[in-house]
Formats: C-alpha cells, structure tokens, sequence
C-alpha cells in the first residue's frame, strides 16, 4: 500500500495541536531544569571530515533520545561536529521523544538523529506507516520542511520491528519468511511479545492478519499461543523456547548475542524506520557544509553496524562517547588527537 503525504489544512491543524502538547511537555521538564545525562565526549582531530570555514562562534546543538542507540548516534555527531570545527553543546540523553521533537521544533537544539516511522506516526499525527523505505523518508522530508527541519539523506538503518527465532526453533520450523508462518501447525504457532506491540496500529493483530492468520481463532493463533513479557525478556524468552517466535527490533544487539534468526518480512508490513540526519533550516542554511559532515557517515550507519555497538554499551559496559569515537576513528572519519 503506497500513501503519500497530502499537506492540507487538516495536517496543519494537526501539527499545531501536536507542537502545543510537545511545548506543555517540554514547559514541565525545563521548570525542572533539562539536563543531559551523558554529556561526556572526547577531543577529536579531522579525518575526512575536515575542519569547514566556520567563524570563531560556530556553535551546534546536538540532541538524542534517551535509549542506547540513540546515545551512541547522538555522540557520533558530537563528535563529528568538533572534527568540522564546531563548538558543541551536548544535549544527548534527553529523557523521552517528546522533549528532544520540542528541542528540535523550537529551535533548542539545531541536529538530532530521527526515525522516519516515527516522525510520520508519532510526531505528524499518521495512521498508518510506509512499509517502502524511500516513498516513508520523502512523505517524511516533504512533510517536516513545514516545521523548518531539514530531513538529509536516510542511513541503511531500519530499526523496526521483526519476527525472530530461538537457534532451536529455526532449526526445526525450518522457515525463513512471516508468510511460512501460516503452513506450520497451530500449535508451532506460538509468540511472545511485548504489552505495546500487542495493542499498536502496527502491532500483533495487524501482523497476524497481514499474514493470514486470524488472532483469537482456533485454526488462526489462538489466545493461549501467546505471551506477553517485559521487553527485555521477550529476547530470553525466544532464546529459551519458550515461544517459537518474538518480537524483536532489528538494530537490537541481542539479535547476534543469542544468534536469533530474524524473519524476512516479506509481504512488508512493517513500517520503515530509517534513521536520518535531521537539522534545523535555518542552521543548514547558514552552516550548508554540515550535509557533507553527515552524508559521509550515513552510509555506515547500517543494521549490522548498529547491533555491534549497541552490544558493547548494553552488555560490555562501554561507555557510548568511546564506542562513538572508535567507530568514527576506524572509518576515517576522525582522528584522535
């Protein structure tokens, strides 16, 4: 199903009430004093990304979320932004989406790492996702340019959702697709799941009945062939047997740890979730070297890649600043001083 951005009076409308309960939000958290949580990042020299010709007081904001993948993304352009010649004010760590769209929205903070899924779905106001990557980074790019954000060119990164397997299961099962799903008997049919993947628009019911398979029916997936876990505990549950199939997000570095098998997705159900470079226009406008910076190390930020670094902050203890700047380094990139 293609859907494509309509910009309308109605989007509008839309955006303005969305800004209002971000900026009520945001108003809460600065009454108490926005403080990053990670604010640490080392010295860097130039790599290939050079120094630009930037006046003395060129300074970028940077923001991220506040989970592990958006830490480590949000410390590489930290760092990125100081091998261009930038002063930088680390604002990564910011506890929720919310605050850090606000941060971006009203001019706070000037780049961020952003999700195309979750930009159209959660901040644009969206029913449903684009399962097709580049027609979901253009509705997205198209639609934020309203906002005064400059959505640059996606990186291979897609953090959706997937079905993955226990090594055990996909040995037995056999299966490498969803659609295989539908020709194992009922009760291979089994699942364990988050409560939020259970209910969402792009969730459980809407997957199983993508695929054939009818939630709560006795020849479908009935009722008791699934589990609902914390989400951490959904990747132990499927690594033990406990359910032949979970959701997983595909950058998760579990995903390798415990050798699970992921499911291709193959009648595309799931939204895409790319991640993109985002700046603030009116920065990129004075400061247009900045999409040079960042369209060098999109290209590397891939599925693979991610999974492996957000391994070593998870489970290796690593600090998110050090896996940044080694992953940099070893690019190219950066060097250090």
């Amino acid at each position: 199903m293609s859907i494509r951005p309509t910009p309308s009076r109605r989007l509008r409308s839309r955006l303005i009430a969305g800004t209002a309960v971000l900026g009520a939000g945001m108003f809460a958290l600065t009454g108490c004093g926005l403080e990053p949580a990670a604010s640490f990042t080392p010295e860097v020299g130039a790599g290939s990304i050079e120094k630009l010709d930037l006046p003395e007081d060129a300074t970028l904001t940077v923001t991220s979320k506040n989970f592990t993948e958006q830490i480590i993304l949000g410390k590489i352009a930290v760092l990125a932004a100081k091998a261009a010649g930038f002063s930088v004010v680390d604002l990564t760590n910011v506890p929720g989406s919310v605050p850090a769209r606000q941060l971006m929205l009203s001019g706070g903070a000037d780049m961020t790492w952003e999700y195309t899924g979750t930009a159209w779905i959660s901040y644009l106001g969206e029913a449903e996702g684009i399962p097709d990557q580049a027609e979901q980074y253009e509705a997205v790019r198209d639609a934020d340019a309203e906002n005064g954000l400059t959505w640059l060119p996606t990186a291979p990164l897609n953090n959706t959702y997937a079905m993955a397997m226990g090594e055990e299961a996909a040995e037995r099962l056999g299966i490498t697709t969803m659609s295989e799903m539908a020709a194992l008997p009922v009760e291979d049919r089994t699942f364990c799941v988050e409560p939020e993947f259970n209910s969402r628009q792009d969730g459980m019911n809407p997957m199983l009945a993508a695929y054939d398979l009818e939630r709560g029916s006795a020849d479908g997936v009935p009722d008791s062939n699934v589990s609902i876990f914390d989400t951490g505990a959904v990747y132990t549950a499927i690594d033990r047997g406990t359910c032949n199939f979970g959701e997983v997000f595909t950058t998760d570095g579990r995903v390798d740890s415990l050798g699970l098998t992921v499911l291709e997705d193959d009648r595309g159900f799931f939204p895409a979730y790319n991640v993109a470079p985002v700046l603030n226009t009116a920065t990129l406008e004075q400061y247009p070297g900045l999409a040079d910076v960042f369209d060098r190390i999109s290209p590397d930020i891939t599925d693979t890649e991610l999974r492996a670094l957000n391994l070593r902050v998870d489970e290796g203890g690593e600090e998110p600043a050090d896996v940044a700047l080694e992953f940099l380094v070893d690019k190219g990139f950066v060097t250090e001083p």
